[in-house]
C-alpha cells in the first residue's frame, strides 16, 4: 500500500483484528477524500431523516488509536446522521486481555470527545443520544471466543457495556454451530446455560452468525425477544449467511429484528449489489416479519468504501490471507451501489417511500425497531 497505506494503518486501534483493521482502514482511506454527500432526497425524507432515531446494528464508527482525532474524522460521524449503532468489539479470536483492552480503548474514545459519543447501556440512551445531537456506541460481541466457556463472564461484560453478544461465529462453538458449520449441529447443553444467564442479565443473543438448526434451539429457548443484528433473506438469495422465511417469521413472533446488511451475500457472485438488490431482501422481509420487525445492520463502516485499484488490491490479498486460513472470504468489495456513502440510512428510507412506505414505517426501518426491542429485552 506504499506511505499512504502506512500512514493509514495507523489509525487502526491496536487489538482490532484482521478484518476490522482492514475495514477500519479502508474506511479512513475513504474519508480523506470529499466523498461524503449522499445521493439527493426530497425535502419529505431530509426531513424525515432529521427527526428519525437512526440506528444501525452493526457498523464501525470511525476512529483512530492516536489522539487527537483529525477534525474530518470527527466530522464524518455527524455528517452520517447516524445517532446510534452497535458496534462489534473482540473480533474473532480476541484473548480476554485484547478485548478488555479494547473497551478501554472505546470508553477513552468516549471520554476524549463527551460533546459528539455516549456509550449506551440503557434504552433511554438512545434518546438521550438524539437529544444531545450526540453518538450512541453500543458494545456487542460476534464471536463468543472471549467468554471461554466461562459463563461467569457474561455478567462481567454486561457491567462493562457489552449487551448484544452471539453464542456462535463461522463454525462450531462451545455453545452451538455458526453459518458455514454442519447444517443439523444445533444449540448445546452449554449454550442453553449462556442463553438463560443471558436472558437473566438482560444481554440481547444476537443470532446474526448461527445456522438455522442453532437459531431455533435458541428462539424455542429463550425468554426474551432474539435479534438478527445483520443479514439477508434466503428467498431473495440463498447464502449461508442469510435467513429462511420460516426463521424469519419465528424471530419475528418472538419480538425480534432483522437489520439487512450491505454484503456481497445480497447478490450471486460476481455480481456487486445494487441498491434495488438491497431492497428486494428490505421488502422480502417486511413483507415476512412485518414493519415492527426489520431495520438496518450494515455490516460495514461508517465512511465509504474506496473502490480505488490500490485499496481493491488490498481488499484482494487480504481476503486471499483469509482463504488460507479455513476461513470464509468475500470475493468482491464489501459495498452495494448506491449504498456506499455514510448517509446509506438515508438513502434506504428515501427508497422505502419510492416503493410506497409510509414515512412512519421508514421512521420503524431506521431505528425505532431495534431499539424498542432492545428495550424489551434489557428491561429488568
Amino acid at each position: 500500500m506504499g506511505e499512504r497505506g502506512t500512514a493509514i494503518r495507523r489509525f487502526v486501534p491496536r487489538s482490532l483484528n484482521r478484518r476490522q483493521a482492514v475495514v477500519c482502514a479502508l474506511a479512513f482511506a475513504a474519508a480523506m477524500p470529499s466523498r461524503l454527500h449522499a445521493q439527493a432526497v426530497s425535502p419529505e425524507v431530509a426531513k424525515l431523516y432529521r427527526r428519525a432515531l437512526v440506528f444501525d446494528a452493526n457498523l464501525i464508527p470511525p476512529m483512530q488509536d492516536t489522539f487527537p482525532f483529525p477534525r474530518k474524522l470527527l466530522d464524518l460521524i455527524r455528517q452520517s446522521g447516524v445517532v446510534a449503532m452497535k458496534f462489534t468489539i473482540g473480533g474473532m479470536y480476541a484473548p480476554f486481555e485484547s478485548v478488555i483492552e479494547e473497551i478501554a480503548f472505546v470508553q477513552t474514545v468516549i471520554e476524549e470527545y463527551p460533546g459528539l459519543y455516549l456509550q449506551v447501556r440503557t434504552h433511554d440512551d438512545f434518546a438521550h443520544a438524539k437529544r444531545k445531537n450526540r453518538v450512541g456506541i453500543l458494545l456487542g460481541f460476534e464471536h463468543p471466543n472471549v467468554l471461554e466457556a466461562s459463563l461467569e463472564r457474561i455478567e462481567l461484560f454486561r457491567r462493562l457495556g457489552v449487551r448484544v453478544m452471539q453464542l456462535t461465529y463461522y463454525r462450531a462453538s462451545a455453545f452451538g454451530m455458526g453459518t458455514f458449520g454442519d447444517l443439523k449441529a444445533g444449540l448445546t447443553p452449554l449454550g442453553r446455560k449462556a442463553l438463560g444467564r443471558m436472558n437473566e442479565q438482560g444481554v440481547a443473543i444476537d443470532i446474526s452468525h448461527s445456522n438455522e438448526a442453532t437459531s431455533f434451539g435458541v428462539l424455542q429457548a429463550s425468554s426474551r425477544p432474539v435479534l438478527i443484528t445483520h443479514a439477508g433473506c434466503t428467498a431473495v438469495y440463498a447464502h449461508p449467511r442469510n435467513k429462511s422465511d420460516a426463521l424469519l417469521r419465528a424471530m419475528a413472533e418472538k419480538g425480534g429484528v432483522i437489520g439487512i446488511y450491505d454484503l456481497p451475500y445480497l447478490t450471486p457472485s460476481a455480481k456487486q449489489p445494487t441498491l434495488a438488490d438491497y431492497m428486494a431482501h428490505m421488502t422480502h422481509a417486511l413483507s415476512v416479519c412485518g414493519e415492527d420487525h426489520v431495520g438496518i445492520g450494515s455490516d460495514s463502516t461508517v465512511a465509504s468504501w474506496d473502490p480505488s485499484p490500490r485499496e481493491l488490491a488490498a481488499f484482494n490479498k487480504g481476503q486471499a490471507e483469509q482463504r488460507k486460513s479455513g476461513l470464509p472470504s468475500l470475493d468482491r468489495p464489501p459495498y452495494v451501489i448506491g449504498l456506499n456513502t455514510p448517509r446509506r440510512c438515508e438513502v434506504i428510507a428515501d427508497a422505502l417511500l419510492k416503493r410506497g412506505y409510509s414515512a412512519r414505517v421508514a421512521e420503524k426501518v431506521l431505528g425505532l425497531n431495534f431499539t424498542d426491542a432492545l428495550g424489551h429485552i434489557w428491561k429488568e
